[in-house]
């Protein structure tokens, strides 16, 4: 069990944890039944991700192609209008979750604050300027443009560099056992579950940001 310290570092996901999904279901499970990609979840979104957000692209057609040769299917044309549409459409309706603004500008004066998230270069950049969320954070990590997702952790020790922090005093908010928290957990980084639902089995989590300073103290 990772003990708990003196937090001098946050880390943050975006999807989930400080922005909401502008559609439901999330768009990458739409891409899995728009694909008809028969994977597991938990395979399938590793790879997808891989294949989507692990480079610079262009345009989001050619992302989706990238996904369409990882799984080796060959959709028609009309298939990628689709899912380019369903992608902008969540960009474009997603808004940061009620109380991420007030959390974030408090914390912001006693902690490092980092985001890490697997997006494609053509969102999360994007509304990182339209939302005004660049001013809150000391780092900010995307795996289109390191190369690494969130279950290698070495995203996670590379926010450790930048930032001079340490394993043991920081800790990883996120949405997603298996990405956020499971990934945090192989750097040695305590990980804290946001489940806004309370749907979950999980014991240090939290119904939202508003409580992380509860969380974390002591």
């Amino acid at each position: 069990m990772i003990a708990k310290t003196k937090i001098k570092g946050i880390m943050f996901d975006f999807w989930g944890t400080i922005v909401e999904n502008g559609i439901f279901p999330s768009p990458v499970r739409q891409a899995q039944r728009i694909l008809r990609i028969n994977r597991p979840f938990p395979e399938y979104i590793e790879r997808f991700e891989q294949a989507f957000m692990t480079k610079n692209v262009e345009t989001l057609t050619e992302a989706f192609h990238n996904v369409t040769k990882e799984f080796e299917t060959n959709p028609p044309e009309f298939v990628y209008e689709k899912l380019v549409g369903m992608w902008n459409k969540n960009t474009f309706l997603c808004k940061p979750f009620p109380e991420t603004i007030e959390v974030l500008n408090d914390l912001k004066k006693d902690y490092k604050l980092i985001l890490i998230s697997n997006t494609d270069n053509l969102s999360v950049p994007q509304l990182l300027d339209k939302f005004d969320l660049r001013k809150y954070f000391d780092e900010i990590i995307l795996s289109c443009e390191t190369g690494l997702l969130k279950t290698n952790k070495d995203i996670f020790e590379l926010a450790l560099k930048k930032t001079k922090l340490k394993n043991t005093n920081t800790v990883m908010i996120g949405d997603s056992i298996p990405t956020d928290i499971e990934g945090a957990k192989k750097a040695g980084i305590r990980g804290i579950l946001v489940d806004r639902r309370d749907t979950r089995e999980f014991d240090d989590k939290m119904a939202t940001l508003s409580e992380i300073k509860e969380k974390i103290k002591g």
